[in-house]
């Protein structure tokens, strides 16, 4: 090769040197971590919470219903005696009902309430429950001797890929 050629393709060579250098050029490397802090919001879902509570309940009387009947035939019986025509009737009636009731009241005079039972009643109640959940991560890594901070979604551990991106300053 001739002086002139390698003076050409020195020349050549310098000349496409600032070229190269306008382009930006990427390439990865790493940062160590030095602080990583999770990111969390609380979300509340209610649920429901029940138990079973076992309350006293009195069980209603026996009532007996024979002196109710046999007063009321007994009663009907003595008000037929009464009057005539329509007012027999009348007599009849109002001697059925008195008797009844006079006979309900005799037969259970005397009747003990009812049992006492235990029953189970289900008591149910809406509670607030938080839970928290982790949104990402606040990542602080020194990359060269500087320190950045980045929002991440999930922790990257002790060293963080990064991506470098070289370029010219324009001035």
């Amino acid at each position: 090769m001739n002086a002139k050629t390698k003076l050409f393709f020195a020349a050549l060579s310098l000349g496409t040197l600032p070229l190269a250098q306008a382009q930006a050029i990427d390439f990865e490397d790493y940062g160590r971590v030095t602080r990583v802090t999770p990111v969390t919001e609380q979300i509340n879902r209610p649920r429901q919470e029940c138990r079973t509570e076992y309350v006293q309940v009195q069980q209603p009387q026996e009532r007996g219903v024979g002196g109710s009947i046999l007063g009321g035939i007994l009663g009907a019986a003595v008000g037929s005696q009464v009057g005539g025509g329509h007012g027999k009737t009348a007599a009849t009636a109002a001697g059925a009902i008195a008797g009844a009731v006079i006979g309900d009241r005799t037969q259970n005079a005397n009747a003990q309430p009812g049992a006492v039972q235990e029953q189970a009643v289900k008591q149910c109640r809406m509670v607030d429950a938080y839970e928290t959940r982790t949104t990402g991560y606040n990542v602080e890594y020194d990359y060269r001797g500087r320190n950045y901070t980045n929002f991440m979604s999930y922790d990257p551990g002790q060293r963080i890929r990064l991506r470098v991106n070289v370029e010219p300053m324009n001035n």
